[in-house]
């Protein structure tokens, strides 16, 4: 499917982000665990799936929306096909700087980043709305892409007040008595809320740190570990992801997105913009208002 070069630009150099995209196929057993820069949804049809889930054995129900952070290693272990139609599988692939992103969903971004995993009630989601989803993506239509991430922001926030069950439960709601990595996946949630509320403010190591009552050494190295992206590259990449949806969805003048997403002159966040996108500030604004006026 094309993806706009701007994004293909944006997602190449990390193996901790990899870009938006759906598939739909038969699944298959894995030889080995493997992780990769994306929360990953799972839709299964006539098949119920087990899972090794960082070291701990799942099984995945059929027709359940299933949610878990792909960086954390997993392996589709075993498939138990129920009924006469064929197994099928919808991978739906969210990078995980997108999700974080999205809003009013901070209970369900901590509980993937504390290595849960998630099963959606079945009323939110079935197989209709799956394919849909698919039909939009495969359409090759930069706006219809969006409109899936939209929904899927939507469903999170719904699931939320509906209620979800806990395939695997978080790692940071276990409790420190339990083991030393409960307590670490707590730090680095604290760091990632902090910088997700005040991308607007200048965001220092120390500052972001702080949160932690670690020392500041120990704390960059464990979110590193944890997030596998260093802590800087982390903080800048939610800022241009801040400033493109701003350019794209606000008419909002750019020296203003530059100061709402926390860059301390123009010329910094133009080139950290090209550097990140391939592409200024203003020469994304004006495709996509190309788009809208087609």
């Amino acid at each position: 499917m094309p993806v706009p070069n701007h994004d293909r630009h944006f997602y190449s150099r990390n193996r901790a982000f990899g870009r938006f995209g759906i598939r739909i196929f038969e699944p298959q057993l894995m030889p080995q665990p493997h992780w990769h820069g994306h929360v990953e949804l799972n839709f299964a049809t006539h098949v119920r799936m087990g899972y090794d889930f960082d070291g701990t054995r799942l099984e995945v129900p059929d027709r359940r929306l299933v949610l878990f952070w792909a960086g954390v290693p997993h392996q589709l272990t075993g498939l138990q096909p129920l009924g006469d139609a064929p197994p099928r599988l919808a991978n739906i692939y969210l990078p995980l700087d997108s999700f974080l992103q999205m809003r009013h969903i901070m209970p369900l971004q901590a509980a993937l980043i504390g290595r849960g995993m998630v099963a959606l009630p079945e009323p939110l989601c079935d197989g209709d709305l799956v394919q849909r989803w698919y039909q939009d993506y495969r359409s090759g239509d930069f706006e219809r892409a969006e409109i899936v991430k939209m929904e899927l922001n939507a469903l999170f926030r719904r699931a939320l007040v509906s209620g979800f069950d806990y395939l695997r439960p978080p790692q940071h709601e276990i409790g420190s008595d339990r083991s030393l990595s409960s307590a670490h996946v707590r730090h680095v949630i604290a760091m990632v809320r902090h910088v997700l509320e005040n991308l607007d403010k200048p965001l220092l190591n120390a500052q972001v740190t702080a949160v932690t009552g670690l020392h500041e050494n120990y704390a960059v190295s464990l979110f590193s570990r944890t997030m596998q992206v260093p802590l800087k590259q982390f903080i800048n990449r939610m800022r241009l992801m801040r400033a493109r949806a701003l350019l794209v969805e606000s008419s909002t003048a750019i020296s203003a997105v530059a100061e709402q997403c926390g860059f301390t002159s123009m010329t910094q966040f133009y080139a950290q913009f090209r550097a990140g996108y391939g592409i200024s500030p203003a020469a994304l604004r004006q495709h996509y208002i190309r788009m809208d006026l087609r």
